[in-house]
């Protein structure tokens, strides 16, 4: 075996073949890194008679003291349970990261730990691979250990939909009221177009708004510009839009529907005896009259305001090895009730179909599966979709020169100050 620095053209090749590829191990991805944080840039690697058989695109950044944190977002890509391959790759790594200056690596590998029912529940056919942890563990990686919620790099958790029957049958299985919200977007002028460097701006706006009221991490204009620059072949934005006519009409039919309902319950009330059954059906027809009015005195208002329309929502999507992952998305507040997630979530899976993925990767949850976690809602939706809840085997630091100890002292140190 040899150790060896990468050209480009190699590593991208590689990466692409890799049953651990990533969006975050590619070229394009390195570059947008090397773009807008200033990273520099590693791609190492080990060939075995001329085949690379273990690959890492590698981040190079300043820490402090002029020191320098070497991480490998979702790598290294390798074989975990060849240790004789691991244990080559990590010792000539720490030569040379040693060589380049570095104190730490950082890797957080695209290795599934344990696949879970829906529920997050431990399936018993499903065995964790604790090989990958115990083999990185004998080799003087520090494991961040099995977090619940969202402390490391990059998020454990995700939930997952494998494309394995046609889409019809695995939209039959998601929940009731995932079909139903998917199904009544269309119905209240709720279409998708996939969004260009056009839309950035708009997506941004609502990236920004959304995780301002969910207390989320957001990214600015300039950055989703450089992403856009370096990944468009890997990205796909779909924004949900809102026509007015469409939307002005489904009110008015349902206004219409129900004022016919009313007025036959009132004809039963003159001529029938009055009972609670009868009277509770007017009370509720006439609530939904008053609702439906009122819902259409705002879509008269809509149409004035937005002849053209107007996007509410959007999706950002990326192709990430065997799997089409949704990375981030975001609804308008004032039209969060034309639930505008499900049809943009649709249009994904629908894609993901197309190309022929393996999976649908919805990403990020928590492992805390209480209704009262404050990120319970974003697992809820996903969980509508009926797949597996997926826990990755988390981040690992492996120490390369004596600063790694002053390094963790001081983060301590830091850690408590900010408390």
């Amino acid at each position: 075996m040899e150790f060896t620095v990468l050209k480009e053209k190699e590593f991208k090749e590689f990466s692409k073949t890799s049953d651990q590829a990533s969006f975050m191990q590619t070229v394009e991805n390195a570059h947008l890194k090397e773009d807008y944080l200033k990273s520099k840039l590693h791609y190492v690697g080990v060939r075995d008679k001329k085949k690379i058989v273990a690959g890492a695109m590698i981040l190079e950044d300043k820490a402090i003291f002029n020191q320098k944190r070497f991480y490998a977002p979702r790598g290294l890509m390798v074989d975990y349970h060849n240790l004789e391959l691991l244990t080559f790759f990590t010792e000539n790594l720490k030569k040379y990261i040693k060589s380049c200056g570095g104190f730490i690596l950082i890797i957080d590998p695209n290795v599934v730990y344990r696949v879970r029912s829906s529920d997050g529940e431990i399936l018993e056919e499903e065995k964790a691979d604790d090989e990958t942890v115990d083999n990185l563990k004998s080799l003087g990686y520090r494991h961040f250990g099995f977090n619940i919620y969202l402390e490391p790099l990059q998020a454990r958790w995700a939930y997952r939909m494998a494309l394995d029957e046609d889409y019809e049958t695995k939209k039959s299985k998601f929940s009731k009221s995932t079909r139903k919200n998917i199904d009544s977007c269309i119905k209240k002028g709720l279409l998708v177009r996939e969004g260009t460097m056009d839309d950035l701006e708009v997506m941004t706006e609502i990236f920004d708004l959304t995780s301002k009221r969910k207390d989320f991490f957001s990214r600015s204009l300039d950055y989703y510009k450089t992403m856009y620059k370096h990944m468009k072949d890997l990205m796909t934005i779909y924004i949900a839009y809102l026509k007015p006519d469409v939307y002005y009409e489904h009110t008015k039919s349902l206004l219409e529907e129900e004022i016919k309902n009313n007025q036959e319950i009132e004809a039963k009330m003159k001529v029938d005896n009055v009972g609670n059954k009868l009277l509770k059906k007017k009370e509720t027809s006439d609530k939904l009259l008053n609702k439906y009015r009122l819902e259409l005195e705002k879509a008269e208002k809509f149409k004035k305001e937005h002849p053209d329309g107007l996007d509410v929502g959007c999706l950002l999507s990326l192709r990430s090895g065997s799997e089409y992952l949704t990375l981030s998305s975001g609804v308008l507040e004032e039209y969060k009730s034309f639930t505008p997630k499900y049809l943009m979530y649709e249009h994904h899976i629908k894609e993901a179909y197309k190309e022929g993925f393996k999976y649908c990767n919805f990403y990020g949850i928590t492992g805390d599966f209480d209704p009262n976690n404050k990120y319970y809602g974003i697992y809820e939706f996903k969980k509508g979709f009926n797949g597996n809840v997926i826990e990755l085997v988390g981040q690992f630091e492996l120490p390369i020169t004596r600063f790694y100890s002053i390094f963790q002292i001081l983060k301590k140190v830091r850690d408590k100050i900010k408390k």
